[in-house]
């Protein structure tokens, strides 16, 4: 663990019950760590994960810091308060999208875990930015490895087997994304974001059977 400290970080207004996960957007790590570490630009996170493996500390986890922007999860706005927020040092859909090397997936997993367990975060809680802000972001995207947290419980995984269309209208199926925990506000931007973290390989915007079929599962009590 590498101390980056940054100044851009406030104090909480809500407990911790939430870990969201991003991608830094940006051309270099250097760049995304100068730019998360500078006050002029009022952003950071707690964590920074290079391709390498390397974390990076930029906040204390105990403090607010900037990361989720204007968000919504699971009736809470304020995500900022209620979550630590990750970043994963990956040049974005802006500067060449790519999967995550297998050392940044394997030093994130146990960083995930141990904060999961000390705080008491359930697998529902555990979102990428495009999950709490739908309508703004795409990150993590959809080459993140959400399995690779769900086969070791910290994620929901994307559910495969025993499913069962609802046959729910589109308006049936946008109130059970909401139940789930999504931002509505704009339909197709928050069906397309429960399809990049759920169903990554067609990200279409169309609410079809399978879709209807996943978010169901999704509802269905499951153990946490």
């Amino acid at each position: 663990m590498i101390e980056r400290p940054s100044p851009n970080h406030n104090d909480r207004k809500l407990p911790i019950s939430m870990i969201v996960l991003h991608y830094t957007g940006m051309a270099t790590a250097e760049a995304a760590l100068d730019r998360m570490t500078s006050p002029d630009a009022e952003v950071s996170a707690h964590y920074c994960v290079d391709e390498d493996g390397t974390v990076y500390r930029l906040v204390d986890e105990k403090k607010r810091a900037w990361h989720a922007g204007k968000s919504y999860w699971r009736g809470i706005t304020d995500v900022n308060s209620a979550s630590i927020g990750i970043e994963l040092v990956n040049p974005g859909h802006e500067f060449g999208y790519r999967p995550f090397p297998d050392e940044q997936i394997a030093a994130l997993l146990p960083l995930l875990a141990d904060i999961k367990d000390r705080h008491g975060i359930t697998r529902g809680n555990i979102v990428g930015h495009s999950d709490i802000a739908p309508a703004r972001k795409e990150d993590p995207g959809e080459l993140f490895p959400w399995w690779e947290l769900a086969k070791r419980r910290l994620a929901l995984p994307s559910p495969v087997r025993d499913l069962m269309d609802p046959f729910w209208t589109d308006a049936g199926f946008m109130l059970a994304l909401e139940r789930f925990g999504y931002d509505v506000t704009d339909p197709e931007k928050a069906v397309i974001a429960f399809q990049r973290r759920f169903r990554p390989d067609m990200i279409d915007g169309i609410i079809d059977g399978e879709c209807r079929a996943k978010l169901l599962a999704l509802l269905l009590p499951r153990p946490q």
